[in-house]
């Protein structure tokens, strides 16, 4: 009887978590410039400035996903635009952070760990290397554009000014500091082409 009164307790308190994370993602879907339908977050996930980003549908986002469009840092202004289009997925751990564009084509799929950036921590010069990297000026080589149909593997990092050509694959492990082109595989530190496809 009381493993019973356990249970039951226990299944109310998990009703009420789903019901709290409901209603919080309700009212983050409003936050965002554009949203549609079929869009879903995990758990403990971390939006900054949802009125720069738009979604389209089919988005799926597992735990702890941080999407961050940065307006502003220390005494930097930006004008951050992220777009998503239809059926993408992020697997856990998955991070984008965004000081000028990141558009990411339809049908995508990352994998864990994925770490999309078209921002540094200043650049690699004297005067900066004096600055604490928290304290630097955020700067940007350009946007990051990711075509249709790519698969980025696991703990991936694609860095700033780079176009990702669709049907192309990333490997595991890899560093994008480059364009890639379409219908390839590329992979390691820094990214290079291992095969073409089809």
């Amino acid at each position: 009887m009381i493993n019973q009164i356990y249970a039951y307790s226990f299944f109310l308190f998990e009703s009420f978590l789903k019901k709290k994370d409901i209603y919080y993602l309700n009212i983050l879907k409003k936050k965002f410039k554009k949203i549609g339908i079929g869009f879903g977050l995990g758990k403990d996930y971390s939006v900054l400035n949802a009125k720069y980003i738009e979604i389209g549908n089919g988005f799926w986002a597992s735990h702890r996903f941080r999407l961050e469009a940065i307006d502003s840092y220390e005494n930097q202004s930006f004008s951050p635009k992220i777009v998503i289009g239809n059926n993408v997925t992020f697997n856990p751990d998955c991070h984008i952070g965004c000081i000028d564009i990141i558009q990411i084509g339809d049908n995508c799929l990352f994998a864990s760990k994925v770490f999309i950036s078209d921002h540094n921590h200043g650049d690699l010069t004297k005067e900066f290397i004096k600055i604490p990297p928290g304290k630097r000026p955020l700067t940007s080589k350009g946007g990051i554009i990711i075509g249709n149909n790519v698969w980025v593997g696991e703990n991936v990092s694609i860095l700033s000014g780079v176009t990702i050509g669709e049907n192309s694959i990333i490997a595991a492990n890899a560093v994008v500091t480059k364009d890639v082109l379409p219908n390839t595989v590329v992979g390691g530190v820094p990214a290079k082409v291992i095969k073409e496809i089809g």
